[in-house]
This record gives C-alpha cells, structure tokens and sequence, in this order.
C-alpha cells in the first residue's frame, strides 16, 4: 500500500482536515496512512500498534468521516453509534479528547464514561443525543444494567490496547458487551502485539479483517539512550536524588511499581529541594491534572507515576525516563522508555536495578534482543547516606495478582507473602475506578477524587514478604 503524503490525500471531509489543520499536522504516521483508508472502506481491522505512532486520530478520524457521510436519522439519547473500549481512564480521556479536536466543526456529540465517580452526572448526560461513547469496560455494564444506555445501535466497535485488557483481565467483561451489540457491526482491534490469546480474542470479535502492523514511528532502541545502575532498594531514593540533582535535569518521567511509592519518592525528592509530584490512581484528578500541567510547562521537574497513571501522558519531547524499579511485565519496560526519543528527538532511560530484580532486568534485554548497559554514577556512593530500614522499602505492591499466575515467593519479582487486603474479585477489575470527566463534550465534570484504587493492568506485585531477610545477602554482594 502506498504511503500518501498529506492527511488531504486520504479523502477525509474537510470539516476534519480543517481540524488536523488546526493542530498542526501535515503528514499521516504510518499507521494513520494505512488505518484511516481501511477504517473509511468498513471492513474490520486487526490493527498493531503502541502508544506513539498516532494510532488514536488512526481510528478517530475515519470513524468521524464516517458519521458525517452517513448522519444518523434522529439521534436517540442515550443510543450511541460508535463504542469505543479502553483499559483505563487516562487512555479514555485520551481517546475523548482526539474525537472532539478532530470533530470540533461538525455537531459530532461525543461522551466518556468511567467508574469510581458519581454515576449520576454520567446517567444525566446519556439522556441527550450522542454519537460517540468511549467507556471503560466495568461503567458501561454498570450503565446497561441499570438500562441508562441503548447499544442495540452501535455500528462501529473499537477494542484500543486490547491486549492490556486482556491483561488486567477484562475479557469476561468485553464479552458480556459484546452479547449486547447488534451482530452487524464494523469493529477495529489495536494491539501492541499480535500475541495468542489476541488472535484468539480476534476470531470471535472480527470478521475477515485487514491486518496491519506498525512499528513505532522511531524506534527505542534507535533513539533511546538505554543504561542501568545496580544499587540496593533502599539506596534508590537518595540515589536518584543525587541524579537528577547533579545532572541538572528540568524533566524526568519517574516509574514506580506502587502508588504508596511514588508518594514517598515525589515526597523525598521534595524535601531535596526538587519540583516533584506523584499521579496514580488514588490522587484526586484535579491533583493529576495540576501536576500533569506543571510537568508539561517545567514548574514540575519530577514526574513520578505508575504505569496506569502513565498511559495518558504523551509528551512529545520528554528527554528522560528513569525507572526506579523495573517493571514485572518486560513489554511494560519497552512501553514506559517509549515515553522518550519521540519526534525524532533523542531520549535517555536510566533503570536503577537491585539485585533481586536482575531476572527482570535479563527477561527485558531477551525481549529487546540487547544488553542495556551498565553504568556508575560519578561522585556517588552508598557511604554518603544511611541506608533505610528494609521494611521502609517501596515493595509493598497493593496491586492485585492475575488469577492465572501462581503466587511465588521471593525470587526475581520480589512476591511476598500472605494475601492482599481488599483485592477485587476476577470478574470485575475496575482500573478505570475514578476518571478525568463524567460527561460528554465539556459537560458533567465531577472534581471528585478516586472512589477506588487504581488497580494495575499485571498481575504480579512485588510484596515485602522475603526482602528483608535478602538485605543482608544483597549487601554482602555488592561488597558492603
């Protein structure tokens, strides 16, 4: 297929051309170029993409093309036209957002729809007309439960990361959607990978689909400066402290594998004197909002989050990411670093790696098929500060495990032991607990902080069971 120059080339209406105008976009990434032409002809799409290849205006602005070809006869409230699925709320917000930047001069009426918050302000909103409804999987069946939403007319599905909802395990939940759509349909799956159980999650969703497959626009390991640094847990804070101090750093993307973490790391950093803030999925969202914005405009030079917090956050030109533990899901390595080097600029990504974490650390290079490369850092040493006591460590993982993966102890992830308090049942795993706005188009925003824990999207935690006794041996190795 050939690749067209300009968005113009690709026949889209030109209310929407007068859209990607406004935003400054020429030229189509390779998956808008091959995505949009297919998504406008109506067949199915099994489309591979991951986050920083333009995948969402790849399916936002032929679908918007769509609807403005053929208008709906009388728009029914509350009876959306197109459903589209995501995995958490910043993914959701995300998705919203590109449908009314990209339908901002037609009367496209769009929707997001997420739990943790008031549903009132949601079941409001679904009595006027819409076009668009992007939701979260555990909201819409709590919606059509109670009946405030029709999709008996849903003409386009949308399956976005799907192979992140299947691994924070909502499959139960899509197919409980799925029994409710109409069997004529047109339905798009984005995945980063074509693993099996996609393929498999495929056949009973898609009927002969196009397949396409896109690599990042430039590719991490070309534009990423990749390095790690073998240190102890409890040197980490102070370590990355003294980092990004000496370093000068003005903008650093912080990984953390727990909420209760990057509390006490965006706590540290600031009491170093660094302008640092944590967002996860316990803060309020017009506390993530503030410190997304601070982040965005260099009034926060810290940004530390978990992984789900993360989604939502595309900054084009973010110089560093450092990962402060390494995350248990290696893809999820490759996910957080492609946070950096985007639009052709160059990027750094620093892992700060304990000894319990190097079968981590050698299933992340066996997936990226290259050695990061170990580093010292100049002028630093653990004798500069007093170690913390191991139980003071970041290991306390609140996050649930998949049902599907034994509970081990000890070992590469760090698994602890005895079971996590308040874990949600596998049927209904509520990532999408509290989000960014309840209503459609501007409407119905509620400022209310999380009702619930942001639950993760891997199973594995990285419990505190067995690394106390492990200090002592990990001192011993690194020679203290």
């Amino acid at each position: 297929m050939s690749n067209p120059n300009t968005f113009a080339s690709l026949g889209l209406a030109e209310p929407l051309l007068r859209a990607v105008t406004d935003t400054g976009y020429e030229h189509p990434t390779p998956i808008q170029a091959q995505a949009i032409p297919q998504v406008m002809q109506g067949g199915d799409l099994l489309a591979a993409a991951q986050t920083g290849t333009g995948k969402t205006a790849g399916f936002t602005l032929p679908i918007l093309h769509r609807l403005l070809q053929d208008p709906a006869q009388g728009r029914k409230p509350g009876q959306p036209r197109v459903l589209i699925l995501t995995p958490t709320r910043e993914l959701t917000a995300q998705v919203e957002e590109s449908v009314r930047t990209y339908g901002k001069h037609t009367s496209i009426r769009s929707m997001v729809m997420f739990g943790g918050v008031n549903i009132n302000p949601q079941i409001s909103a679904l009595r006027k007309p819409l076009d668009i409804l992007v939701a979260t999987p555990g909201r819409l069946l709590d919606h059509a439960q109670q009946k405030t939403v029709d999709l008996s007319a849903v003409e386009i599905l949308v399956l976005d990361e799907a192979d992140r909802m299947l691994d924070m395990g909502f499959i139960r939940d899509i197919r409980r959607i799925l029994a409710l759509l109409p069997k004529q349909r047109q339905n798009l799956l984005f995945s980063a990978t074509f693993s099996d159980e996609i393929r498999e999650l495929s056949k009973g969703v898609l009927s002969n689909p196009i397949e396409i497959s896109v690599a990042r626009r430039n590719t991490a390991s070309e534009l990423v400066k990749q390095t790690m640094v073998l240190t102890e847990q409890a040197h980490k804070r102070d370590l990355l402290s003294h980092i990004i101090r000496e370093s000068g750093w003005h903008q650093v993307l912080v990984f953390t594998r727990t909420k209760h973490g990057a509390n006490r790391l965006a706590e540290k950093l600031v009491k170093d004197g660094l302008a640092a803030a944590a967002i996860h999925g316990n803060k309020s969202q017009a506390a993530r909002t503030r410190a997304l914005a601070g982040f965005k405009d260099g009034k926060v030079a810290v940004l530390v989050a978990t992984d789900i917090a993360a989604r939502g956050i595309d900054i084009d030109q973010l110089p560093h990411v450092v990962n402060f533990e390494l995350p248990n899901v290696p893809e999820d390595y490759v996910h957080r670093i492609g946070r950096t080097g985007r639009a052709g600029s160059e990027g750094s990504a620093m892992s700060l790696v304990d000894r319990s974490e190097i079968k981590l650390l050698s299933a992340i290079e066996k997936l990226i098929k290259r050695p990061i490369e170990r580093t010292t850092i100049e002028g630093w040493s653990p004798d500069m500060i007093k170690a913390e006591p191991a139980h003071a460590r970041d290991d306390d993982d609140d996050r649930p495990r998949r049902s599907s993966q034994p509970r081990r102890h000890g070992g590469a992830a760090g698994h602890g032991n005895g079971a996590r308090s308040g874990a949600r049942p596998a049927s209904r795993p509520r990532s999408e607990s509290s989000s960014p706005r309840a209503g459609g188009n501007g409407s119905g925003r509620t400022g209310q902080p999380a009702a619930k824990q942001t639950r993760s999207h891997n199973g594995s935690g990285s419990g505190s069971g067995n690394h106390s006794s492990a200090a002592p041996r990990r001192a011993a190795l690194l020679g203290k």
